[in-house]
């Protein structure tokens, strides 16, 4: 695998890719295999290359979960370690089968020092995952379950939302309720009551828009 099949390193010239190559180590994780030990966040850095990795807290008293991100190919973790050199306090899993490469903390450190090429990279990505992060507290707090999860559908076909889009293809509608900060019976109602407005057609682990306009009606966008 070179780095360069990566769209986040389609910018970088020969050398660095190069560089990035000597670096990186190819890891493969299974799905519902256990990830990262003890406070190996604070050593390496890992970039996915296939696959998509659930990043959520855990209220150990409800049980209830908040998924933070999902990520997948070209998404990096923990951005936040990598900054501050402190552990993170989230949680992850393993959704799909992984390959991540892995490098060193401290030489992407260098690179950040040193590299204008991979901070053009690096920066733009910190500043979608906090538009993202913020986007969320804000639907949380200002939007009802149905509209927090018809935004969503809307998101998921939106290819120029690199955090959001084709995001529920394949996942279940627990995974989905756990995106908008609800439970699984709660967005199966709402997706009985789109289907039924003939907005969508959905199936186990699918769905179809058919009308985006009524969806954009909901939200009141028009």
């Amino acid at each position: 695998m070179q780095v360069y099949d990566i769209q986040l390193f389609a910018q970088f010239d020969d050398s660095f890719r190069e560089e990035i190559n000597k670096s990186a180590q190819l890891v493969h994780i299974a799905k519902g295999e256990s990830l990262f030990t003890g406070d190996e966040l604070l050593h390496f850095f890992y970039i996915i290359v296939r696959g998509r990795l659930k990043v959520y807290q855990l209220n150990l008293k409800t049980v209830k979960e908040q998924t933070i991100f999902i990520l997948k190919s070209g998404d990096m973790l923990d951005t936040i370690t990598l900054l501050d050199g402190k552990t993170h306090d989230v949680m992850y899993e393993v959704l799909e089968d992984l390959e991540m490469l892995k490098f060193p903390i401290e030489t992407v450190r260098h690179w950040l020092a040193t590299n204008p090429k991979f901070n053009q990279v690096f920066f733009p990505y910190i500043s979608s995952q906090m538009r993202n992060i913020e986007e969320l507290a804000t639907d949380l707090s200002l939007l009802n379950t149905s509209e927090r999860l018809t935004k969503l559908i809307l998101q998921n076909l939106d290819p120029n939302n690199h955090h959001k889009y084709q995001l529920i293809q394949k996942l279940s509608n627990s995974e989905i309720a756990k995106l908008i900060g609800t439970v699984r019976h709660v967005v199966e109602r709402h997706l009985h009551e789109l289907k039924k407005e003939g907005a969508i057609q959905s199936s186990r682990k699918s769905l179809v828009v058919k009308d985006i306009q009524k969806l954009l009606n909901k939200l009141q966008l028009l």
